[in-house]
């Protein structure tokens, strides 16, 4: 896969609506924030490291922020949300938060700035 940009073309408009808002409010966190990969998965990556990655599944769509510190960062804001060790999942339907994805992508970038 390439860039974000050509994952969400080949994507189903909602699925692509779905997964872009995500990206946009990350890039609200980090403007500077360039497209790239991540684990072969089209990323947003800041100073050389992978941020973070919104990828469709068969029944979902999940954030990969590639680190579960970041995950476990956020934990009192993923009450009621599907998530594991490496990734936060939901559906069109059940969008998350705009302050749970402001906190991650935060989170994150922290990390990643040291």
């Amino acid at each position: 896969m390439g860039t974000i940009d050509d994952y969400l073309e080949g994507l189903d408009p909602v699925d692509a609506a779905a997964i872009a808002r995500v990206y946009d409010l990350a890039r609200d966190v980090v403007p500077d924030a360039t497209q790239g990969l991540g684990y072969g998965m089209p990323a947003l990556v800041h100073r050389g490291k992978s941020l973070l990655s919104v990828m469709r599944a068969k029944k979902h769509f999940g954030v990969y922020p590639f680190s579960p510190r970041a995950i476990v960062e956020v934990a009192p804001l993923l009450e009621g949300v599907d998530h594991a060790k490496g990734t936060i999942r939901f559906t069109a339907d059940a969008p998350l938060g705009d302050e749970l994805v402001r906190s991650l992508v935060a989170a994150r970038k922290a990390q990643i700035e040291g």
